[in-house]
């Protein structure tokens, strides 16, 4: 079955806004993958070097570390992990609400994240005053505006522009999923829990 892991940062925070854990950066540097203190991601296994005036990312110290709390098991599976088969049952007659304020999963990171399936929204044309990033997982989408149609297909990331027209339909029949994020106003950081 095709697999898909996405990481979604608010705002402008590319890699970062993320502070990474000791053994995050040790794998990823097992993968030939080396973060700058910059926050940039450089990938050595296709010629990226550190900047000269970059150095790596420092890994925390126990210290540090402390500051981070540990989550319980069980606030994990309630608090952090929203399952597809859920998402598809809670999307069918409206987008299911999967990160934000009043989302499944509780955060303030600087956007918003919603599940859509067939019937979640109407194929009328909308427009946001927000960013909006489009991501299939499932199925294959109609992505219209002014002037021109594209199929979104699973793995594709589609990024609408503010005040875009535009509609989303599934473009076929069977199964179909699709993210939709939206940036918000808040300002990205440490996980908010209310």
């Amino acid at each position: 079955d095709y697999g898909m892991i996405m990481a979604v940062l608010g705002g402008d925070d590319a890699g970062g806004g993320v502070t990474w854990a000791p053994q995050v950066i040790e794998e990823a540097a097992a993968h030939g993958l080396v973060l700058g203190e910059n926050g940039v991601i450089y990938d050595s296994k296709i010629g990226e070097k550190l900047p000269h005036n970059v150095s790596p990312m420092p890994l925390l110290n126990e210290e540090q570390l402390k500051a981070f709390p540990e989550v319980p098991v069980e606030n994990v599976i309630r608090d952090y992990v929203a399952r597809y088969w859920d998402l598809m049952a809670l999307a069918t007659h409206k987008p299911a609400r999967v990160i934000g304020e009043s989302a499944l999963l509780k955060d303030k990171p600087g956007f918003e994240v919603e599940f859509l399936t067939r019937g979640s929204i109407p194929s009328d044309v909308y427009s946001t005053d927000h960013h909006e990033i489009l991501m299939p997982l499932r199925g294959h989408w109609k992505f219209s505006w002014n002037g021109g149609a594209s199929v979104l297909n699973p793995g594709d990331t589609c990024a609408v522009p503010p005040g875009l027209e535009h509609s989303l339909e599934p473009s076929m029949t069977g199964e179909v999923s699709l993210y939709r994020i939206c940036s918000t106003d808040d300002a990205a950081g440490a996980t908010w829990v209310g």
